[in-house]
């Protein structure tokens, strides 16, 4: 017995500092997450999510040796180097000269690199080869609420995508492709235009198609982004981001999956979040009722219910965009009568029906003619109207620029006059990022300022800090790939000169911190 005693103290004297020091990282492990620090967090896993891990996988963009540009300039340009990949040239040398219809440089040049001749209706095949070269990857992860796709599952519905069905394609995949493997041998109607359900299904089969799902972690919130200060050599500084991520495919006796917090370290943070989160407000008395909406998906659903048809009062639609057209075309399907007030003139051409092909998009140059001859049938629009008050009686006060008062009886409102990027996870919403830093972001008015050609965010508060796709001013599928290409270049430029730093794994699991 007095051995087995002194056998049980040795042993605990011997592994008591191993022990010690378990527990000691333990503690260390709560309050933060291991030494190694990602390369690049991106925010958000919608499309531009998607085609930056891409690029960052080690899929590389080079001039085909047979292929040809129908632009002779920048044919040429691609031809000085042919065996350097596009992601090692100088992109602003590239872009000099191109026209196109975005404004950030990088995107009409890549757009006509991945869509030549596009806008004239050809259907010229694109100069470039994508080779995989997996030791040019970059360790990276991407963060996401839902499945890969973003805000295109939640788009569900029966109305058309605005672009064509091959905008909205990444690089790699083709949609029509895609499209026939499913056995459909044309997409869902004429144009070559898709579903969002068509859409977000592509993407969310990309994802899966390019073997990117290891680097991808849905179901997280991101809740901070800040700035690191590090300790010299020993930890340089760096981004936190902090959030919650939802555990499924485990089991929980019945209850809701929980959401555990996580945190890690990178080098590099990619803000592509979009800007469809929060839908914009008029700000005007009443907008709270419940019969005032602010999304096209809630008047889809009131249609389902059938709360609407063509006894119904007035549906009234505020806003002059494609969501607001779509809601009228809606309502109209269903033969309910509509009240369209919207604030610019008809013949402003900063009216995205003044910008679109009336062969390609009949149902939207339907509406616009109809806001031109200034009725509707049976009841007119409000064009450079307002909204003054909502009335829980169902009224809706409507203002003139003129000042003049209208008071119509309607069966319910939806207000789509935009959105805003959910941003609160960075300081003041982001704000200080924008063009004017006095007002909040929007993809239109007041875009997140960047760098032309690197998307590197102008204001940030320290270096690795990019945005990309709508939260720039990127509203296209079609053009956001841009914002992905400089991103890549960038990154690929910094690793060459020797400032890429780390080689963590990465994995579809975020690494949690204790609560």
């Amino acid at each position: 017995m007095v051995i087995i005693i002194i056998f049980i103290i040795i042993v605990f004297v011997s592994f008591s500092p191993q022990i010690k020091k378990k527990k000691k990282m333990d503690r260390h492990d709560k309050e933060i997450i291991p030494e190694e620090i990602l390369p690049v967090v991106i925010i958000g896993n919608g499309p531009s999510g998607i085609c930056l891990s891409y690029l960052l996988s080690g899929y590389t963009p080079y001039l085909s040796p047979e292929a040809s540009h129908p632009n002779p300039l920048l044919h040429s340009k691609l031809r000085e180097q042919p065996h350097l990949s596009l992601l090692e040239q100088d992109l602003e040398y590239l872009c000099e000269g191109l026209e196109g219809r975005s404004s950030n440089p990088v995107a009409v040049l890549f757009d006509a690199l991945l869509l030549p001749d596009s806008d004239f209706g050809l259907d010229h095949s694109s100069p470039l080869e994508w080779r995989y070269e997996p030791e040019r990857a970059v360790p990276h992860l991407v963060l996401g609420k839902g499945p890969p796709g973003g805000a295109w599952h939640a788009m569900e519905g029966s109305m058309l995508t605005l672009s064509l069905a091959n905008w909205m394609e990444l690089p790699g995949l083709k949609l029509k492709d895609w499209m026939r493997e499913k056995r459909r041998s044309v997409l869902s109607k004429q144009n070559d235009r898709a579903t969002p359900t068509e859409i977000a299904s592509y993407y969310q089969h990309y994802v899966s198609q390019m073997s990117l799902e290891q680097n991808f972690a849905c179901g997280t919130t991101v809740t901070s982004v800040s700035r690191q200060p590090g300790d010299q050599e020993a930890a340089p500084p760096c981004w936190r981001v902090t959030g919650l991520q939802r555990r499924e495919g485990e089991e929980f006796r019945g209850t809701q999956a929980p959401h555990v917090p996580f945190s890690m370290l990178a080098h590099n943070v990619v803000l592509a979040t979009g800007t469809h989160d929060i839908p914009a407000r008029l700000g005007v008395d009443g907008e709270s009722l419940p019969h005032v909406c602010h999304s096209f998906w809630e008047l889809e659903a009131a249609i389902s219910r059938g709360e609407l048809d063509q006894s119904s009062d007035p549906v009234l639609v505020v806003g002059a965009g494609l969501t607001a057209a779509d809601a009228v075309l809606a309502a109209h399907h269903l033969n309910t009568p509509v009240y369209h007030a919207f604030r610019r003139s008809v013949s402003d051409p900063g009216l995205i029906f003044n910008q679109l092909p009336k062969l390609l998009y009949p149902e939207y140059h339907k509406v616009h003619q109809m806001m031109i001859q200034q009725q509707y049938e049976p009841d007119p629009p409000f064009p450079r109207y307002r909204v003054a008050a909502f009335r829980p009686d169902r009224k809706c006060v409507l203002e003139s620029d003129s000042g003049r008062r209208t008071v119509v009886q309607i069966s319910k409102a939806l207000v789509l006059i935009g959105a805003h990027p959910n941003l609160s996870f960075l300081k003041d919403n982001g704000r200080t990022l924008g063009v004017n830093p006095e007002e909040p972001i929007t993809c239109r008015r007041n875009p997140v300022e960047v760098d032309p050609f690197t998307n590197k965010v102008a204001a940030a508060d320290g270096p690795g800090l990019y945005a990309m796709g709508p939260l720039v001013g990127e509203n296209f599928v079609r053009f956001l790939k841009g914002g992905a290409l400089a991103i890549a270049s960038d990154l690929a430029k910094t690793q060459r000169e020797g400032g890429g730093r780390g080689a963590a794994q990465t994995g579809s699991e975020v690494r949690v911190l204790d609560s």
